[in-house]
């Protein structure tokens, strides 16, 4: 069952092009498979005026959670086609949320007009349709309505994408560096233009992908996104890394599909404490890992390891 719900997730999140409608065929079928690790339950809040107006989004609050003390926000962003529950089923960060005690978005794109959810990201990722919406400014209001409704702590606002949400997790670093304590992208990439990218401030950046991803190119696409390796270099300068990527010596197992430790872990040198970069680079991994549930705690650990200054 697993495999399965993995390889439907592979057609599912992929970002492709609007014609390719082998990417929305599976959406109503995942949404009743059962995750190994447990459901999330999430609240729904109501629609706000503003930005939120007509899109409200799932959030989970841990049982723990005490108002009275400044709780960690982690927002995820689903992959093109997806949504927030249907990346939840695979991510299972809601889970993560309950152990670790701290708060969690999972709002959705919008659908652009053949039915398929997306974020306004990047040139080539995934507003095929050319919409005006802007998901900045949603998720920044997102961010808002949390902070309204809950005793979140302003130094530690994190961000989760994959694919689709990947890109507009970078994005999303480039324009709420001021709010945003971090990010993690897995298969999501920067802009083909580094120019557009004006953080006010430094910015956390952990990026997740795999070497054999047919979807989103490790190596990049010459026009259209910049690879793994160049993405991260852009953010080690915008972060003012005086260093080179380098092997840390480090291997993590966290895709039970590859055998063995099969990611390698880079980083850059010479970061500010502010601004560190890594890039771990999932060896022979696709679009869609099958994840251990060593990647959600090993991402929250490199988060929660940068709060703001």
């Amino acid at each position: 069952m697993r495999s399965l719900f993995v390889l439907c997730l592979a057609l599912l999140l992929g970002c492709g092009s609007a014609e390719d409608s082998s990417t929305a065929l599976l959406g109503a079928p995942l949404l009743a498979l059962p995750h190994s690790d447990g459901q999330v339950t999430a609240e729904l809040s109501p629609m706000t005026a503003g930005p939120l107006d007509g899109r409200p989004y799932q959030y989970k609050v841990p049982s723990r959670y005490d108002k009275t003390k400044p709780t960690p926000l982690v927002i995820m962003l689903h992959g093109f086609s997806a949504s927030g529950s249907i990346e939840e089923l695979y991510l299972n960060i809601g889970t993560l949320a309950e152990q670790k005690t701290f708060l969690y978005a999972f709002p959705d794109g919008t659908q652009n007009p053949v039915g398929l959810r997306f974020w306004n990201a990047m040139e080539w990722c995934c507003n095929f349709f050319k919409s005006g919406v802007d998901d900045v400014a949603y998720i920044n209001a997102v961010i808002a309505d949390m902070q309204a409704r809950y005793n979140v702590d302003p130094k530690r606002i994190f961000v989760v994408g994959h694919s689709n949400g990947g890109f507009m997790t970078h994005r999303i670093a480039c324009e709420l560096s001021d709010k945003v304590a971090g990010i993690v992208s897995l298969a999501g990439q920067q802009w083909n233009d580094p120019t557009r990218c004006t953080p006010k401030q430094h910015v956390p950046i952990l990026h997740v992908q795999g070497t054999l991803d047919v979807v989103i190119g490790y190596l990049g696409a010459p026009g259209l996104y910049p690879g793994a390796r160049e993405t991260v270099q852009i953010w080690a300068q915008k972060n003012g890394c005086g260093g080179r990527l380098t092997y840390s010596g480090e291997n993590r197992d966290i895709d039970t599909v590859l055998l063995g430790a099969e990611t390698t872990v880079e980083k850059f040198t010479g970061c500010p404490s502010d601004g560190p970069v890594e890039l771990w680079s999932i060896q022979g991994g696709g679009h869609v890992p099958v994840f251990n549930r060593f990647f959600t705690s090993s991402i929250y650990d490199f988060l929660m390891s940068h709060p703001k200054p």
